[in-house]
């Protein structure tokens, strides 16, 4: 392919899901109060949190940050997909895609290292209960999620700095919600498999090396927990590790539903399982681990009572 063709995009088009009018406007109120929906859920579990001295322990740490990430995560993609969905200018600039690819790509990462962090906490927890205080120390937590934001934020800086090297040429259209990266690599022009390759093997241990873990630590969870002579200790025991394992299985699902293929089969077919990843997960997580759990409703329950009321 001569020079001339391969002159770098300025900006791209968004297109989205549908390019029906009736079907925008229908899109629009969804997305638009899955949004808020999200927004308020999260908001909550973080406020709750922060203003109950019974909830500060590593789990609930740890959750308000998964809380925070989600939130970030949403920001990060749906108000611009709001514009465009009520906009005749679809475009996003070259700069801003890269942008919105970075925090997608860090945030992604940091909400699987956080699970994989939560995983421990309840394997010390249950399998570990004497070493708890000690092996979960407020110095601990914070290492741990200092590891988990810095490792995320360098391993999306290094997708991005590569997805800048690729050229793009002729179709500026994103038949996408977002600036996703198996969407941006289908329309380039240059060769990708070096950043394909490096695609799967950053991918094989940033995301199915704490994934193993998880599933070995809950191994040895549901070993002890057998192991535990009362049926009430047994389903305490439980009810602690079902709302991590519902978001896991909700988590992981989804992303594999969408990146485990070959790239050169990424198609629009896939934009359902991501809107569950990119929108769904982060809406159902703060029912999720609100659900049957009574130290969270009653930190709920104080904090919406002690809010002042409105004139």
């Amino acid at each position: 392919m001569d020079g001339g063709n391969q002159t770098r995009i300025s900006d791209f088009l968004l297109l989205g899901i549908s390019e029906s009018p009736e079907q925008q406007q229908v899109l629009f109120w969804m997305f638009l109060s899955m949004y808020l929906v999200t927004v308020v859920g999260n908001v909550l579990i973080i406020l709750a949190i922060s203003f109950d001295p019974r909830l500060h322990t590593p789990m609930y740490f740890f959750l308000a940050n998964l809380s925070f990430t989600d939130l970030f995560f949403v920001t990060n993609t749906i108000p611009k997909m709001l514009v465009n969905l009520q906009s005749q200018n679809k475009a996003i600039s070259y700069a801003g895609c890269m942008t919105q690819l970075y925090f997608l790509v860090s945030l992604v990462t940091l909400d699987n290292l956080i699970l994989a962090t939560m995983a421990y906490d309840r394997y010390v927890a249950i399998c570990r209960p004497l070493h708890y205080v000690t092996a979960m120390s407020p110095g601990l937590c914070i290492l741990l999620l200092t590891l988990c934001w810095a490792l995320s934020l360098l391993y999306g800086l290094t997708l991005t700095l590569f997805m800048t090297k690729v050229t793009f040429c002729g179709s500026q259209k994103i038949h996408y919600i977002f600036c996703e990266m198996y969407v941006l690599l289908r329309l380039a022009c240059s060769n990708t498999q070096i950043i394909h390759i490096v695609l799967i093997t950053t991918g094989i241990f940033i995301f199915l090396t704490p994934f193993g873990f998880m599933m070995i630590s809950y191994i040895r969870i549901v070993r002890t927990i057998l192991q535990i002579p009362s049926a009430s200790s047994k389903y305490k025991a439980f009810s602690t590790c079902a709302s991590h394992l519902a978001v896991v299985s909700l988590f992981y699902g989804t992303l594999c539903m969408v990146y485990l293929q070959p790239l050169q089969s990424y198609s629009m077919k896939d934009s359902v399982a991501t809107v569950m990843y990119a929108v769904v997960t982060p809406m159902m997580n703060p029912f999720i681990y609100s659900l049957r759990n009574k130290d969270m409703h009653g930190a709920l329950g104080r904090l919406l009572l002690e809010c002042p009321p409105k004139n």
